[in-house]
């Protein structure tokens, strides 16, 4: 029993792969879903939640914390949805909700840029010329996004378990490899990983708590103790931890809550 998450760029075969991996351990497949289902619990539309997690933000994201607000509906959508195990789970940003829960396989697959452009052309009627600067674009926009979320380059190998060039090695190469590792002791389901998952998963519950207010706060959660840290003027402390102690408190799973302001320059 583990959760796999692979992520890929575009015309990359991480769907056929993902597709192929779930049906040959049995597990769940996921993807888009998990898009779907924050739009409709949080009655967003669904083009603002692929953009909030995919776009690189704009002067007015930065201002407004908008993108955070919506990354954090979509964290906790994904998180609920892992709790349930044997997952493949293939699409944006998984491995970066699941950091630091110890039985998930993160997987990159990569392609040659020469390969995708040319699947991009059929698939999209288009010319060479604009369909490597689709890709390119939408590259880049995934590597900021990263960046700015989460101060880490999507691109590092050091995010992901293993990483698969498919090139030579074929979709099925990858596939059989992913089936032998997924079934390896340190990727299966123990105590302290379901601990580590609700963990996250209560964290999250509370970032959404406070993302109409603080959408910008940093959240932990350890077996029920939860911190919270904002960044704000000093003389804002005490209205601070009041406003995030009445909004987290009535979380469940909320046994315990910390909060912290960082001072920042108001000149």
């Amino acid at each position: 029993m583990s959760i796999v998450t692979i992520s890929r760029g575009s015309y990359s075969k991480g769907k056929e792969i993902a597709e192929q991996l779930s049906s040959a351990l049995d597990y769940e497949c996921i993807s888009r879903d998990i898009i779907l289902e924050t739009s409709d619990h949080f009655k967003i539309p669904e083009l603002k939640m692929v953009r909030a997690i995919h776009d690189a933000p704009s002067i007015l994201d930065r201002l407004k914390y908008r993108k955070e607000k919506f990354v954090a509906y979509f964290a906790e959508t994904f998180l609920e949805n892992m709790r349930r195990d044997n997952i493949v789970y293939h699409g944006l940003a998984g491995h970066f909700f699941l950091q630091g829960v110890p039985n998930v396989l993160k997987v990159r697959i990569i392609a040659n840029l020469e390969d995708r452009i040319v699947e991009e052309m059929k698939r999209e009627s288009i010319s060479e010329k604009e369909a490597r600067r689709i890709l390119l674009k939408d590259d880049e926009e995934r590597r900021k996004w990263s960046l700015h979320v989460y101060g880490i380059d999507t691109n590092d190998p050091s995010l992901y378990d293993i990483v698969f060039h498919i090139d030579n090695l074929s979709v099925q190469d990858a596939v059989e490899t992913l089936v032998s590792l997924a079934r390896r002791p340190c990727f299966q389901t123990t105590e302290s990983a379901t601990r580590s998952l609700a963990d996250a998963y209560l964290a999250a519950r509370v970032k959404v708590a406070l993302a109409d207010t603080y959408a910008n706060a940093d959240v932990l959660a350890k077996e029920g103790v939860v911190a919270v840290t904002i960044d704000a003027a000093m003389s804002m402390t005490k209205k601070v931890q009041d406003e995030v102690d009445k909004l987290a408190r009535g979380v469940p799973g909320v046994k315990e809550l910390h909060v912290s302001v960082e001072p920042i320059d108001v000149d």
